[in-house]
């Protein structure tokens, strides 16, 4: 059997496009890198929320002289000493509070953004040279993350929720069992509207780490493949870890005043007459400024950074890795 290749300049000599990955691989992908990467960091973001609810005007404070976090006079714990007084209020399993509640979030939240994330860069126009500019990039991360923040806001909610639920005192502590039954009960007592109670930050929040994490790692990817081309770099485990340590440093500055003002939002309680404390993201973070500084803003910056890079590095190279399994799987 004699095979004749075809002519040149013929379409068959033209190499084949890239095929278009389906959208749920990059949702698939999203969730179970993030859902990796949430169980790996968890004691550490809950560390952070407790260090942002130090000193909350939502009267918890007030009332939680024997929680881990109790308010006493002085400046607020530290990473290390917030870490401590939980494990040996709480024990060991204290840091690990919310956990099912974060990977419900994980899969929700993170893997929505993840996926909505592909989906937005496959459909908006490239260059000429089939490139995506940066500030494209951006775009399609604060649309991923206002979607993701969207579907995710019931589980983050139980998730801050369990993670403060420790610097409480046993008389007021709403002691849910898991993330499923904290939904629940939340609809039953609070009402079905109470699940997106502080949406408005996250999805502010979400909006910004989105496109901090996402643009910049694939900004900082490509970068560092094209300058270490002329040494033989390639795309890989190396180049992936410090494009997403750079991400996950961008992600942390830039979201850690929303992320405050979400945290509280989500676990203020109304006072004796039946008010809340904040009416907003805005307004939670000036009353913040005005009774404890502006640097209040910035409580839990060293674990929202020691969180989020290693959060960052699993977290891209987990879904690196889910990817190209899903890409071997026929649509």
């Amino acid at each position: 059997r004699v095979f004749f290749p075809p002519p040149p300049g013929t379409a068959a000599m033209a190499p084949a496009p890239p095929k278009k990955q389906a959208a749920w691989k990059g949702f698939l992908a999203g969730s179970t890198g993030a859902m990796l990467s949430g169980a790996v960091t968890h004691p550490i973001d809950l560390v952070k929320v407790r260090m942002q609810l130090y000193g909350a005007a939502d009267g918890a404070s007030a009332a939680s002289s024997s929680s881990a976090t109790a308010k006493a006079a002085g400046p607020p714990p530290g990473m290390f000493r917030t870490g401590y007084l939980v494990a040996k209020h709480e024990g060991a399993r204290g840091l690990y509070k919310g956990l099912s509640a974060s990977l419900m979030r994980q899969a929700s939240f993170i893997g929505t953004k993840f996926g909505a994330y592909d989906l937005l860069k496959s459909v908006v126009p490239k260059d000429p040279d089939g490139t995506l500019p940066f500030w494209k990039m951006t775009g399609c991360g604060l649309g991923a993350g206002a979607i993701g923040a969207a579907v995710g806001n019931p589980a983050d909610l139980a998730m801050v929720r369990m993670q403060a639920d420790g610097r409480l005192p046993p008389e007021l502590r709403r002691n849910y069992r898991h993330g499923g039954e904290a939904l629940m009960r939340v609809v039953r007592e609070e009402g079905v509207l109470a699940l997106w109670r502080g949406c408005g930050p996250t999805v502010n929040r979400a909006m910004i780490v989105t496109a901090s994490q996402m643009a910049v790692y694939d900004k900082t990817k490509a970068t560092i493949l094209r300058e270490g081309k002329p040494h033989g770099l390639r795309d890989g485990l190396m180049v992936q870890t410090g494009a997403s340590f750079v991400a996950g440093v961008v992600a942390a500055l830039t979201s850690n005043p929303i992320d405050l003002a979400k945290s509280r939002l989500m676990s203020m309680k109304p006072d004796a007459e039946g008010r809340m404390p904040y009416a907003g993201t805005l307004d939670c973070i000036v009353k913040t400024v005005r009774h404890e500084g502006v640097g209040a803003v910035y409580k839990g910056l060293i674990p929202t950074t020691a969180r989020q890079v290693p959060l960052n590095m699993v977290r891209f190279v987990s879904v690196e890795w889910c990817k190209k399994i899903l890409s071997n799987i026929e649509d």
